[in-house]
């Protein structure tokens, strides 16, 4: 807009100017030529010569340009350039056509090479032509005059474009400003910093979104506080019943004495261990958004060589090999706890679902860790749905027990910290459960 109004005022002001110093250059040299027309009327003898060539040489540095003094046959009585006297000018058409009255006129010039501007007037002595003032200028002198104003006014219009570009981005800043702190303040709310709250600043809309704002995250931070307060209390309080009723199942199982009682309370004794596992998770999951310790540098195959330590017993449990190898150097940013929480999550599930004798791997790569397993599989479609809740796949439904969380808690954890859990197919057969982590 500003631009707009620039050009939009300079190209009429610029336009105008041009004319006005064409007008005042023609002004001038009429006007110049009538002086010298009107002096020069005394002069015209022999014996004024010199007077004559003083006063064309002043008028020709008052209008730069040429002026020459003819008599009434045309003749050249004084020149400005120091032509000698004697020349006849009387086949030039702005001599010709005088007839006792003034004439302007543009002609080219083929001596020069140019087009000139000429203004021509009768020199009056006792009533009768007597003679002609001749002044000539150059077009070109007017044009660069004319490019001159052109090149000024233009200077004007970008001096005044740059203070008000200065102008608009010191108003746009303050403006901005508390627009940008506020991003600020929704982005650490985003990354589960609930306790964030926005400086109330600026314009009257402003500072109300900003209040808004901090009502919004105020509450949310209230409910997210509610939920994790009950899932906690919830799973503290079943922990109680089961740990009794687990002790029930066991004395009746350990006081039966009939193989099919048995095998039910066998079952029953599953299932308590089953629900035990699921609200443990179940608070995990409900703790997952919040940062409960510092991020620190770890190197990547410390991590999976960490990994496979802890799960190598287990893994000779179901006859099954678990290795660690770095095909690549790096390190995360992110807490202990919650690294070895990602990577515990997707080696159990990687042992749950391969057949005995197998080989899982953990594998520290560039910016990255890789669980990989040569178990069923993923069925089509199933890459991101083994991520919801509770949803545990064809896999797992047909084999492996669980509770389906165990992957959704691992990518609630990554993504905490700016990375993610993905699963993708193995070449050969198997599932590559892939870990990126933000570099440290």
């Amino acid at each position: 807009m500003l631009v707009l109004a620039v050009v939009a005022l300079e190209v009429p002001l610029a336009s105008s100017v041009a004319d006005r110093i064409d007008a005042e250059v023609r002004s001038q040299a009429r006007g110049q030529a009538d002086v010298v027309a009107a002096s020069v009327a005394d002069l015209l003898g022999p014996g004024d010569a010199r007077e004559r060539e003083r006063l064309v040489d002043a008028a020709a540095a008052s209008v730069r340009g040429r002026v020459i003094v003819v008599d009434a046959r045309g003749d050249l009585l004084a020149d400005s350039e120091g032509t000698p006297p004697g020349r006849s000018y009387a086949g030039r058409p702005e001599i010709a056509a005088l007839e006792g009255s003034a004439d302007q006129r543009e002609r080219s010039s083929q001596t020069l090479g140019q087009t000139l501007l000429v203004t021509s007037v009768p020199v009056l002595s006792g009533g009768r032509a007597a003679g002609a003032v001749r002044v000539s200028q150059s077009v070109e002198a007017v044009d660069r005059a004319v490019r001159r104003a052109w090149i000024g006014l233009a200077l004007i219009g970008l001096l005044v474009l740059g203070l008000g570009l200065l102008a608009g981005s010191v108003v746009a800043g303050q403006i901005a400003r508390p627009i940008r702190r506020l991003d600020r303040a929704a982005r650490r709310v985003a990354e589960g910093e609930l306790s964030t709250r926005a400086a109330v600043e600026g314009s009257a809309e402003q500072q109300s979104l900003a209040g808004t704002f901090n009502d919004m995250t105020a509450r949310l931070e209230r409910l997210v506080r509610s939920q994790r307060d009950f899932v906690a209390d919830a799973s503290h309080q079943l922990r109680t019943p089961l740990t009794g009723l687990r002790l029930r199942v066991e004395a009746a199982r350990g006081e039966s004495r009939e193989p099919a009682v048995d095998e039910e309370l066998d079952a029953a004794l599953e299932e308590l261990d089953r629900l035990a596992l699921m609200i443990d998770e179940l608070l995990q999951l409900s703790r997952a958004g919040e940062r409960t310790t510092a991020g620190e540098r770890l190197a990547l195959p410390e991590l999976a060589t960490r990994a496979a330590q802890r799960w190598t017993a287990a893994a000779a449990e179901r006859d099954q090999r678990l290795t660690a190898t770095a095909d690549g150097g790096g390190a995360a940013g992110l807490s202990r706890e919650d690294a070895d929480r990602i990577l515990d999550a997707l080696v159990e599930n990687a042992l749950g679902y391969s057949p005995a004798g197998s080989e899982v791997e953990v594998a520290a790569l560039a910016g990255r860790l890789e669980v990989r397993d040569r178990g069923q599989g993923l069925a089509p479609g199933e890459e991101e749905s083994v991520f919801e809740r509770f949803h545990r796949g064809g896999a797992g439904r047909a084999s492996a027990p669980g509770t389906g969380l165990g992957l959704p808690i691992a990518r609630e954890l990554a993504r905490q910290w700016g990375g993610d859990v993905r699963l993708r197919a193995r070449a050969g057969g198997g599932t590559v459960a892939e870990v990126t982590l933000p570099p440290a």
